[in-house]
């Protein structure tokens, strides 16, 4: 595992999408717990795509179109669930009550994880990123991804854990402001649907 690996990942993992907004959107909402909850939850997701990868399953996924648009459709199916939720301030994005009661650790995670585990464009991905790192010579390959994946899996949360975190330590005084938080619930919900949109139209 190279500098390019280590460098390649970082940048990649810094580029928001559905996992970063999610984890500032909780953050802002429920607090550092709730921010590290959600960046758990996203990095949880990332473990099937690389076992995928590494079984080969992925290019199952590649190959089969059946497959890929039925995953692909739960996928956006369930992005466009958590836009509604957020504009109608239910689920784990909920402000209702946020500094009064637990802000449901479990469920936010179970939500992170499932954001990333119905991308099909995940399993896809880490099959065409991991093995262009592949050291000949230095063991296996399915050890090398292996390896990799863990590497791609620390850098995520710990990435997460910072936009998360910083988005925690302004959280509190935005709450404070019913515009503001009506503005940011909805920003969420048509960033979720935006994604949702993007991977309808997506192709493999």
């Amino acid at each position: 595992m190279g500098t390019e690996f280590l460098i390649a990942a970082l940048i990649v993992v810094m580029i928001p999408g559905t996992g970063v907004i999610y984890t500032v959107a909780t953050g802002l909402a429920r607090g550092r717990a709730g921010a590290l909850a959600a960046a758990f939850g996203c990095t949880l997701g990332i473990v099937p795509a690389i076992l995928a990868s590494v079984a080969g399953l992925a290019a199952l996924l590649h190959a089969s179109a059946l497959v890929f648009q039925a995953l692909k459709y739960a996928g956006v199916a369930y992005l466009l669930y958590l836009a509604w939720q957020t504009l109608r301030d239910t689920g784990p994005l909920s402000l209702r009550g946020a500094g009064d009661v637990p802000p449901g650790w479990v469920r936010i995670a179970r939500t992170g994880f499932l954001i990333n585990i119905l991308n099909p464009k995940l399993s896809v991905f880490f099959l065409a990123f991991l093995p262009q790192f592949i050291t000949p010579g230095a063991g296996s390959a399915s050890r090398q991804m292996v390896e990799m994946g863990a590497a791609f899996m620390a850098i995520t949360f710990a990435v997460f854990c910072i936009y998360g975190l910083s988005a925690s330590a302004v959280g509190a005084r935005v709450l404070r402001s019913a515009r503001a938080m009506d503005w940011i619930r909805r920003t969420v919900a048509v960033a979720f649907a935006g994604f949702g949109l993007r991977l309808a139209l997506s192709e493999r």
